[in-house]
């Protein structure tokens, strides 16, 4: 019985030393995990068919003075091509005609600087900088002259999708003609990338 009671006491302690042991051996493991992505240009384009596809200023009644009817025109603009590059706004248009009678050339004018925000869902966009003098006088002639920048975002602005709003100004000369029918003129904008 010696015998074995001493086996025994040898067998408790070695397992008291196999459970120390193991209990002394730490549990954490570790691993690294190399994350990517890769992000591609998007588009680059006039959104939500702005601007409108007709801008109607509200009508005015001659009393002998000059006059000014104002209506804003959003646009929105869709930059998602990550380049930082900018872009720019331009505008050309005919003469406002009503028959053989027309408005100055200079009749139409934004007097000060448009608003911009970012869309809905766009936040954290990146708001344009304009560096366009107000106010602005939107060309016109008979035939469209050369188109020049309405508004315009520098480098490193102008990303995302935002909208800006410029209020439009048409001057009615105190010696306009009543025609009977709307003076009527044909605006183009283009969006071109860079400031």
């Amino acid at each position: 019985m010696g015998i074995v009671r001493k086996r025994l006491v040898w067998l408790v302690a070695l397992a008291a030393i196999a459970t120390a042991t193991v209990a002394a051996l730490p549990f954490a493991s570790q691993a690294a995990t190399a994350a990517s992505v890769t992000v591609s240009a998007g588009g680059f384009a006039l959104l939500n068919g702005t601007p409108a596809a007709a801008i109607s200023f509200p009508p005015a009644t001659l009393n002998g003075t000059s006059q000014a009817v104002t209506d804003p025109l959003a646009v929105d603009i869709g930059d998602a091509t990550g380049s930082g590059s900018g872009w720019n706004v331009t505008a050309a248009s005919t003469t406002f005609k009503s028959g053989a009678n027309a408005l100055p050339t200079t009749a139409t004018t934004i007097q000060s600087a448009p608003t911009v925000s970012c869309d809905t869902g766009a936040a954290g966009c990146t708001t344009a900088t304009t560096t366009v003098s107000y106010p602005y006088t939107l060309p016109a002639a008979t035939v469209a002259p050369t188109a020049t920048k309405l508004f315009n975002a520098v480098a490193n602005t102008g990303m995302g999708n935002q909208t800006f709003s410029p209020t439009w100004t048409l001057s009615i000369p105190s010696n306009a003609v009543a025609s009977g029918t709307a003076y009527t003129s044909t605006w183009t904008f283009s969006l071109v990338s860079g400031p």
